[in-house]
Order: structure tokens, then C-alpha cells, then sequence
């Protein structure tokens, strides 16, 4: 697919890596399995690679960049900055220029390259002017640092802001059959300006995945949100049967579904899934060959309508 009005070409699944490493004060995943999982997507056509510089306080950078050592050009690296960890516990943001101009600094080094492909504020807070957060990767692409522009996380009117900037050409956001409240504005918008979308969290942070039973144990993260909790639980559950039935019917798992409807909504929406391990790798690659009939469709659009889902999760704006 291409990212924007004559940007790069990129392949139609996006990998990423965010999981590999402790960003929620959990485990890191073994490094030798994570360098080859990410070394065996690009072997097969993934040259999308999604990072960020506060995944694992940079081990998420260092591990892709030792993934790609020697082979630079097979990759399309995304990398996400502005959110600041301490203690398993996100802080809040900088997205001062002067803190940009330093954070840059540190992912190349991390990741071993002259350039990043594709640069981004992990999300926007008003705490410092569109204007000049996204100038400042605008002079990075000036001075060779950075090939192209990313936003993630924002919402109409932000993108329509950061465009008028300078031209926008990757939006990162959540988007899964049970979070479609993107579809009123934010999506319209993107394809008006001709940006690419990058969509994660296509199984809705394990709910679509088939194996999510009621309650949910005690100490998950779950919990937080309203969605996983309770009646919700139960009733977004009883949802989740249609997509596994359908999913039994067609041979597939209802999480490769999941993808496949995403990849479905249109050929400048890319599925970006984390794959941590080389055994998953086939997997949602053949989630990318799933096509439906329109029938399927339509049960999938009316059983997973937008508000369907009851409850709240973190994607919700």
C-alpha cells in the first residue's frame, strides 16, 4: 500500500513490536526469538516496523535495530515519541521542540540508522501548539533525520491542524470491529487528505479473540475498564459468539477475523498486530487473504455496529 499522496510503499500488514519489550513494567520476551521473529517478517514481505522510543525505555528500539542490522533497506521503521514512563506508569507527555530534538537523537542511536522512515508524536495533549510540535519533525525531515510525518491518537480536527503543517502521511490509531467510533469523522478525514491509516488493536485488546471468558481474573488490566467489567463483559461476549461461529464456518480463528475485517475497510488501512513470536507469524499472514461475501459482512457490520460494544476502553475519544 502507499502512506499518503505519493509516499512510500509499504507492505498492506504492519508488524509490531511494542510487545516484545516491558512497557507496563512487565517481562521482556526472550531477545533471540524476538530478533528472528522480526527478521523472519521481513523475509516474507513485512517491511513495516512499528516502535516506539518509551517502549522498554528504548529496548524495543535496540531490539529492532539489531533485527536489522545489515539490512536496512528491507525495513520501513515507525517510530512513536512524547510519552514518558517511570515505574511502569506512563507520566504524561513532552512534546517540547527541545525534548523532539533530543528524543530523535537517542532512537537513531538506539536503532542504529541515519534516518527514520516514518516519525510521530504518540498522541497530542494541547500542552504544546500543533503548530509547533509538528514543525519541529517537519525541520527533522529537513535535516535528513526523518523521511516522513506520522501522527497517532488524534483526533478530526488535530490531523486537519497537523496537515496544514506539513503534509501528514500515516495516522496511527485503534480501530477493531468493536471500536468503529473513528468511522464518524476521523476516518472520513484521512481519506479526504490522502493519509494512510495505521490501525492496531484490531482484536480490541483480547475481546475479539475468542478466547475471553466471564469474569476475568482479578488482577488483569483489564479490569480498569468498564467494557471487561460485569454485565458488559457478559453482553459483549454473546457478540463475540457471532464472530466465532462465522470464524468455525470459514476455518479460520476469530482473531484472524478481526484482522481481515480491518484490511477489509479499505487499501490505505493497514492492520498493524503485534507478533511476538515466529510461530504467529503465518497466522495473521493468512488473515490477509480472508475475503468475505457480502452477507458476511452485513452480520459482521450489524452484530458489531457502532456502540454495539458496551463499555469503554482507553481507545475511547
Amino acid at each position: 500500500m502507499t502512506l499518503g499522496h505519493n509516499g512510500p510503499q509499504v507492505s498492506k500488514l504492519g508488524f509490531g513490536a511494542m510487545r516484545m519489550s516491558p512497557v507496563w513494567g512487565g517481562p521482556a520476551r526472550e531477545e533471540k526469538e524476538s530478533i528472528a521473529t522480526i527478521q523472519a517478517a521481513l523475509d516474507n514481505g513485512i517491511n513495516f516496523i512499528n516502535t516506539g522510543d518509551f517502549y522498554g525505555a528504548g529496548h524495543n528500539e535496540m531490539l529492532v535495530g539489531k533485527a536489522i542490522k545489515g539490512r536496512r533497506n528491507d525495513a520501513f521503521i515507525s517510530v512513536k515519541f512524547g510519552a514518558i514512563f517511570h515505574g511502569g506508569q506512563m507520566l504524561g507527555l513532552d512534546l517540547r521542540p527541545i525534548a523532539i530534538k533530543n528524543f530523535i537523537n537517542y532512537s537513531l542511536m538506539r536503532l542504529g540508522v541515519d534516518t527514520i522512515d516514518l516519525y510521530q508524536p504518540c498522541r497530542l495533549d494541547n500542552s504544546v501548539p500543533v503548530e509547533d510540535v509538528i514543525g519541529t519533525v517537519a525541520d527533522l525531515i529537513k535535516e535528513g533525520k526523518v523521511r516522513y510525518l506520522g501522527v497517532s491518537e488524534i483526533t478530526a480536527a488535530q490531523l486537519r491542524q497537523a496537515n496544514a503543517v506539513y503534509p501528514v502521511s500515516a495516522l496511527e490509531i485503534g480501530y477493531s470491529l468493536a471500536d468503529r467510533q473513528i468511522e464518524s469523522e476521523l476516518l472520513p478525514t484521512a481519506k479526504e487528505l490522502g493519509i494512510g491509516v495505521v490501525a492496531f488493536a484490531n482484536t480490541a485488546e483480547g475481546l475479539l479473540t475468542g478466547n475471553m471468558t466471564a469474569p476475568l481474573p482479578a488482577n488483569g488490566y483489564h479490569h480498569h475498564f468498564s467494557r471487561f467489567q460485569g454485565d458488559n463483559l457478559v453482553k459483549n461476549l454473546e457478540k463475540v459468539e457471532v464472530l466465532k461461529d462465522m470464524a468455525a464456518d470459514k476455518g479460520f480463528t476469530p482473531s484472524q477475523l478481526a484482522i481481515a475485517w480491518v484490511n477489509a475497510q479499505g487499501e490505505h488501512i493497514m492492520p498493524l498486530v503485534s507478533i511476538n513470536q515466529r510461530s504467529r507469524l503465518q497466522e495473521n499472514m493468512a488473515a490477509m487473504d480472508i475475503t468475505f461475501t457480502a452477507d458476511e459482512l452485513n452480520t459482521l457490520n450489524t452484530t458489531f455496529a457502532p456502540g454495539a460494544i458496551l463499555g469503554s476502553t482507553y481507545l475511547q475519544r
